[in-house]
């Protein structure tokens, strides 16, 4: 079976620098990828092209193996590919429901010509998301800025799982986190696996790429030097690979 998200030979040049150069990768469904490398290493650039804010300048995306173009980051959404930023995008003045429906908001008629919100119906399909992702808000009510640090991280996952993503791409899930939030998020991810989710991890946390990535892609210079199974490699390996002092053997 072939990977639910590919690249193959993409490559995006900022005037004469190329960022990322010549990258083909895939993730399978129920599969966590992690993208290692240095600051400047083309990791971020590579995730802005598979998340639509970027144009590739030469190679191809495909989703199912089929190639598409995605001219924005409402197109990678349109086709299930949703992307949770280190700032996780979240309205901190508004409760946890409509951030979940944010932008997507569900409205009913008033009075037979008025459309207004239908803050019941989202309040539902929050709670019931929430539940089935096993995590625990008290209120969905509380505005996010109420909210510790994991907890708004399992609302933004939670919002991508209710529109029904097929690749999920993080970008530092840990980040700033205290140490049993980040097992929180883990755990969550390892859920995610179970329901077909292929999930692409950009992290410089070592010990959660270990915990819960499959597979690991070290970018260096802007291209793919290394792909390792997480099972055949250790920790040392994968650091001199992102530093260049470990020989790269494919």
């Amino acid at each position: 079976m072939g990977y639910i998200i590919e690249t193959r030979g993409i490559t995006k040049r900022f005037g004469g620098l190329t960022a990322v150069d010549n990258v083909s990768m895939g993730v399978n469904a129920g599969e966590v990828v992690a993208i290692l490398g240095d600051n400047g290493a083309g990791k971020s650039t590579l995730i802005k092209m598979i998340s639509g804010v970027h144009k590739p300048d030469e190679g191809t995306i495909l989703l199912d193996g089929k190639p598409m173009k995605l001219e924005s980051p409402m197109d990678a959404l349109a086709n299930g590919i949703e992307t949770i930023y280190q700032d996780l995008a979240l309205a901190e003045n508004l409760n946890v429901s409509s951030n979940i429906f944010l932008g997507r908001e569900k409205t009913k008629r008033s009075l037979g010509v008025l459309n207004v919100l239908d803050h019941e119906y989202m309040q539902k399909e929050s709670r019931s998301v929430l539940d089935r992702l096993e995590i625990e808000i008290p209120s969905l009510k509380n505005t996010i800025r109420t909210l510790s640090g994991g907890q708004r991280q399992a609302v933004a996952i939670s919002r991508s799982i209710y529109w029904q993503a097929k690749v999920l791409i993080m970008d530092e899930p840990t980040a700033a986190l205290g140490i049993a939030e980040q097992k929180k998020v883990l755990d969550l991810v390892k859920s995610l696996k179970t329901q077909g989710i292929g999930i692409i991890i950009i992290s410089h946390q070592m010990y959660d790429v270990f915990e819960v990535a499959d597979r690991i892609i070290v970018m260096r210079r802007g291209q793919n030097v290394a792909t390792r199974m997480v099972s055949e490699t250790t920790a040392d390996e994968i650091v001199g690979l992102i530093v260049g002092s470990e020989t790269v053997k494919r």
